[in-house]
């Protein structure tokens, strides 16, 4: 694992603050891991903040989709997506008013102890909760393991730099997260509970360290390290278990969620909010005002540069993610999504230059890789298009935290050759 500089001083100590209402939004259908929902409203529809906008297929690993404000239907058509370059999305333009559909909680402090399991997660697949601090998997899927789980960890690692939104909530937030905890411990049914931070997050830790008291719940503080938030990752620093290659966590007994899904699924049980809001970061040396922001779904890079700008300098890249294993984006109309956990404007001297260069043969990156993997070898195959070879060498089971990358002196796009060996593999 790597010591990274973690540039979160940037906005560490930035309270959270909700961000302006967008005067349009772009809500893509595809937000999670699977197959994209359907729209159930149509151009000219009048919708509410927090509407059920698209469903689930049947039979479908996905998660249904709300409005993040009240407006008219402009359009559902082919647009920006961060992740997929394009995808299907519902644009709506506000009407200002910001009217909420009616949220109907499904417990309260006093009765959550008698929620069922099927309780908990249908109230977490009604609120449209996926995985938010990476690929996001649909939590409802997720919070119902094939295989007994002993041990559940929230995962407050947060080990991208610059990001610092799990940290703000994990400040902010405790109490609503740790109750959020025991609904995910009693839900999988995990008699450990361990919260994971890294330890250049002390308000965070101070945060737990007062709270936890007769929860039974135990802080483990680790070191910062990248990519340590990886689930594998964590459940190995935490645990000592090994997740090998083709097997899950749930394989070894374990689960992970990170601090903004929790989060999510206490305001889905206890307020009956759907997920049409989330906390991001907007950092970066570019801007005037970064910031930690509660914003819209679907609010877009332009009104983000208009909330922490005036820009200092034209970006030389604008990343979804953090700058390991974010998604550099091309259209100042691209909206942030359910998994979006920051947006970064990096200046031309953050932007490392890639290099068309050959490989030393020096080892570093297979001594950087957390999964075992050697980088450099499927690279090469990837070079001479040896599909067959690059899979034997593990290109599947690559996370594509870019750490091959970070370390090659050569300065080889190592990352993004096992990315493209993925797509054509799959």
């Amino acid at each position: 694992m790597l010591k990274l500089k973690d540039k979160k001083e940037l906005t560490a100590d930035l309270a959270i603050r909700q961000a302006r209402l967008p005067m349009k939004v772009i809500i893509p259908l595809s937000q999670h891991i699977g197959k994209a929902v359907n729209p159930i409203v149509k151009t000219g529809d009048v919708v509410k903040t927090g509407q059920l906008i698209a469903d689930l297929r049947e039979d479908s690993v996905s998660a249904p989709v709300h409005s993040s404000i009240s407006g008219k239907v402009l359009a559902i058509d082919d647009l920006a997506h961060p992740v997929l370059g394009r995808a299907r999305a519902v644009v709506i333009a506000s009407d200002g008013l910001d009217q909420k559909e009616e949220f109907k909680p499904i417990a309260s402090a006093e009765t959550a102890g008698r929620l069922s399991p099927g309780d908990i997660r249908k109230a977490v697949l009604a609120g449209g909760i996926v995985g938010m601090g990476g690929a996001g998997f649909p939590s409802h899927i997720k919070l119902n393991p094939p295989k007994p789980v002993d041990s559940f960890i929230l995962n407050g690692a947060e080990c991208e730099p610059y990001l610092t939104s799990d940290n703000r909530l994990m400040i902010e937030r405790t109490d609503e997260i740790i109750q959020g905890i025991g609904l995910v411990a009693r839900c999988v049914g995990a008699k450990n509970v361990y919260i994971a931070i890294e330890d250049n997050k002390p308000d965070a830790i101070k945060a737990f360290s007062r709270k936890l008291a007769g929860t039974g719940y135990r802080l483990k503080v680790l070191k910062s390290r990248y990519p340590q938030g990886g689930e594998k990752q964590l459940i190995k620093a935490v645990l000592g278990r090994e997740v090998p290659p083709g097997k899950f966590p749930f394989d070894m007994g374990a689960l992970a969620h990170n601090a903004a899904t929790i989060y999510a699924i206490y305001e889905a049980v206890y307020s009956g909010k759907p997920l049409y809001e989330r906390v991001i970061t907007v950092a970066g040396d570019c801007l005037e005002k970064p910031a930690n922001l509660l914003a819209r779904i679907g609010t877009t890079i332009r009104d983000l540069i208009s909330e922490c700008g005036p820009l200092k300098e034209e970006p030389k890249k604008i990343v979804f993610g953090g700058p390991m294993m974010g998604i550099a984006q091309y259209s100042l109309d691209t909206p942030i999504i359910k998994t979006t956990a920051g947006v970064i404007f990096l200046t031309e001297s953050e932007v490392k230059p890639a290099e068309d260069a050959f490989c030393l043969r020096c080892g570093r990156c297979v001594e950087s890789c957390s999964l075992g993997l050697e980088p450099c070898m499927i690279s090469l195959a990837v070079e001479k298009e040896k599909w067959d070879l690059a899979k034997s060498y593990g290109a599947l089971e690559c996370m594509e935290c870019g750490s091959c990358s970070y370390v090659c002196p050569q300065g080889r796009n190592i990352v993004q050759s096992i990315k493209y060996a993925k797509m054509r593999l799959k």
